[in-house]
């Protein structure tokens, strides 16, 4: 007989018919005559209750069917007698796929950390929490990539491995297929890559923006999606040392239409989350952040307030005036911190904020430069609980500023001549931004930790399963 998600035998009431479900057991409770299991297949956080007469299987065959346990059952389809279901399955035949040892099976009904969770990366999808957070995290994808389709984006395939430092910062994981003992050096100690796989050096991407810019310049509208990697040595609720990256490029957009397209974007995110994740962002809701539903809803009703970074600044300074304590230094030309992107969101503004028209000295050389001499065309879109959700500028799209403003900053020509050149032939305003998919996942599953939001976090010192 062909298997029924439990997902869509909850919604039947075809009471009678046979049916067979596939799935782990989440509880087992009963008496010596009947005996009541809690089956979940991951299809949905609701568990279907299948009632077993244990006269029937005999206790001995049922004593494998403890939590974790995986069963094969086909039963009948009933109106349930009991509260918190509407149908439950009467079993005629289990099978047990496999058992697990109740002496050490680690997910027994009972309340687990979140950190102990994350010692056990690879069994806590099972757990109602992680179901969750991961279909949440399914439905997310989902949304991206049909927001950018119905508007006629592309979606953009840029390299993981590159010989170019995006954002100029250095952290980046090198990639090479040599053994320290097969490393060579010049006559000045610096490293020679001649004999190594790509004859460069290459590391793993930070950010897939400088090729799509490239591909934006040819179809218009692109996006990537895909994993990106930072060797920061943060161990915060905040960093990973790989995630995942949503970067639209768009030509001819400058920096209002580069601001509505965010907007636009991550209002669609949240309402396909209400849409189509109900269930699970109740849980959630109720489990672990009380206000997360109304505030979701609070997002898509309001209007993102646009500020220059220079207001923004102003608003700070009156708030140390009157007594507001911030742990770090508020002054033009500093980069802002979480609690003062916090400050804008939730005590000022209260709602979503995109700063713009940041210090030149602050922000990465692509930033097309203002005719003031001091700011760039930056974009940050700033979320309540979490700070900047979104970063992005109008992109520089002269030549000598670009590569004036990269020699600046010590990015070597040599690595960005590809770069260069669509400033060299048809060069075009354009614009862009970047979403960091798990910061995004932490505003909408209301988790607290970024490690919480991807299925295997990488981090320093940790790099498991």
């Amino acid at each position: 007989m062909e298997r029924t998600k439990i997902v869509d035998v909850l919604k039947m009431n075809t009471y009678g018919s046979t049916l067979n479900v596939k799935g782990w057991v989440r509880t087992r409770r009963g008496n010596k005559q009947v005996g009541f299991i809690a089956l979940n297949d991951g299809s949905t956080i609701h568990n279907l209750q299948v009632v077993v007469d244990i006269e029937k299987f005999g206790e001995e065959y049922l004593k494998p069917i403890t939590t974790g346990a995986c069963l094969n059952i086909t039963g009948i389809l009933v109106q349930s007698q009991g509260q918190g279901q509407s149908v439950e399955l009467q079993a005629e035949e289990i099978q047990i796929y496999g058992a697990a040892d109740a002496n050490t099976y680690p997910l027994q009904k009972k309340g687990h950390s979140m950190e102990f969770l994350r010692e056990i990366a690879h069994l806590r999808p099972r757990t109602n929490t992680f179901g969750a957070i991961f279909r949440i995290r399914h439905h997310m994808a989902m949304a991206i990539h049909t927001f950018f389709h119905e508007r006629g984006f592309f979606y953009f395939h840029t390299p993981i491995i590159t010989g170019s430092d995006c954002e100029g910062a250095g952290q980046m994981f090198q990639v090479t297929t040599l053994a320290p003992d097969e490393v060579e050096y010049d006559e000045n100690g610096l490293r020679v890559y001649n004999n190594d796989f790509f004859g460069k050096q290459t590391s793993l991407t930070v950010s897939g923006q400088l090729e799509g810019e490239l591909a934006a310049m040819a179809l218009g509208a692109i996006y990537t999606f895909g994993p990106t990697f930072r060797a920061e040595n943060s161990n915060t609720p905040r960093h990973l040392a790989e995630f995942w990256m949503i970067e639209p490029e768009v030509a001819f957009n400058e920096i209002a239409e580069n601001m509505q397209l965010a907007e636009d974007f991550i209002k669609y995110c949240l309402q396909w989350a209400l849409d189509y994740c109900a269930d699970d962002i109740q849980f959630l809701n109720d489990m672990f952040d009380k206000e997360l539903i109304d505030r979701l809803n609070f997002v898509l009703k309001q209007n993102f307030i646009r500020l220059t970074y220079t207001e923004g600044m102003k608003i700070l300074e009156d708030a140390v005036s009157n007594g507001h304590k911030f742990e770090f230094p508020i002054y033009w030309g500093a980069d802002l911190a979480s609690e003062h992107e916090r400050y804008l969101v939730e005590d000022h503004f209260k709602c979503p904020v995109i700063l713009t028209d940041y210090p030149k000295e602050i922000k990465s050389f692509y930033m097309k430069q203002n005719d003031d001499g001091k700011t760039v065309r930056a974009m940050d879109v700033l979320f309540p609980k979490i700070g900047e959700i979104i970063g992005g500028s109008q992109r520089e799209e002269d030549l000598d500023r670009l590569s004036n403003r990269a020699k600046e900053m010590g990015v070597p020509t040599k690595d960005i001549w590809w770069y260069l050149d669509t400033r060299r032939f048809g060069t075009a305003p354009h614009s862009g931004f970047g979403l960091g998919f798990e910061r995004l996942l932490l505003f909408v599953t209301g988790m607290t930790n970024i490690r919480d939001v991807i299925p295997f976090p990488r981090t320093p010192k940790n790099a498991e399963f």
